[in-house]
């Protein structure tokens, strides 16, 4: 069982339906003793940094993504979700995450040209940096789809791919057992249900 978070903030019918494409079984829940019982975690999220870590404190969940990520549980962290694995999000002010990757979550707007649009919006593809099971079904070069203003910085030790707009930026990350993706998978045609498969699969087939 994959438990997809539900902390307000989520696209979770896209990923619920991704999965269910898949084959595997998910349940979307805010319930803790749900989080001890999957075998995988799904962090997703869109909105601000600040407000997403708010929530997510308000839920009462934090703490046990955190236990759950320090057993050994496979997770991961999708679009704004993947934001809040980072020690520090700027967006807003000044708000801590879930320090489960070393790093801090800026606007793209400082790396990137003047000029381009922001936020980021679209088809980008992929350059890999360090092997990851997350990318076992896909292809250097396969473009993904993003949906941000801000981007990871300072986690080169755990960056896996990285896309080019005006600069290059985290598209993907690992760390041990915790994963993130800047993109949307669910809403990255094959390729996303590609990196989603291999999510299920890690530890063993379950989709």
């Amino acid at each position: 069982m994959i438990a997809i978070v539900d902390y307000g903030v989520g696209n979770l019918f896209s990923l619920r339906s991704s999965f269910a494409a898949l084959g595997a079984a998910v349940t979307v829940t805010s319930d803790a003793a749900e989080l001890r019982r999957a075998e995988k975690i799904i962090l997703p999220g869109v909105g601000a940094f600040g407000d997403a870590a708010g929530k997510l404190r308000a839920s009462g969940l934090d703490r046990p993504l955190r236990d759950e990520a320090a057993s050994g549980k496979p997770l991961l962290g999708i679009c704004l979700g993947m934001q809040l694995l980072f020690d520090t999000g700027f967006e807003y002010g000044k708000h801590a995450g879930l320090g489960l990757i070393p790093g801090e979550v800026r606007a793209i707007a400082e790396a990137v040209p003047p000029g381009l649009k922001i936020p980021h919006i679209g088809w980008n593809a992929l350059r890999f940096r360090k092997p990851t099971p997350l990318f076992k079904y896909v292809t250097e070069g396969d473009c993904v789809y993003f949906v941000h203003s801000f981007a990871a910085r300072g986690c080169d030790d755990y960056v896996t791919a990285e896309t080019e707009y005006g600069a290059w930026l985290t598209a993907a990350v690992a760390r041990n057992n915790v994963f993130g993706c800047q993109f949307h998978p669910e809403k990255s045609g094959s390729v996303g249900l590609g990196i989603l498969r291999a999510f299920c699969e890690l530890g063993g087939p379950s989709c």
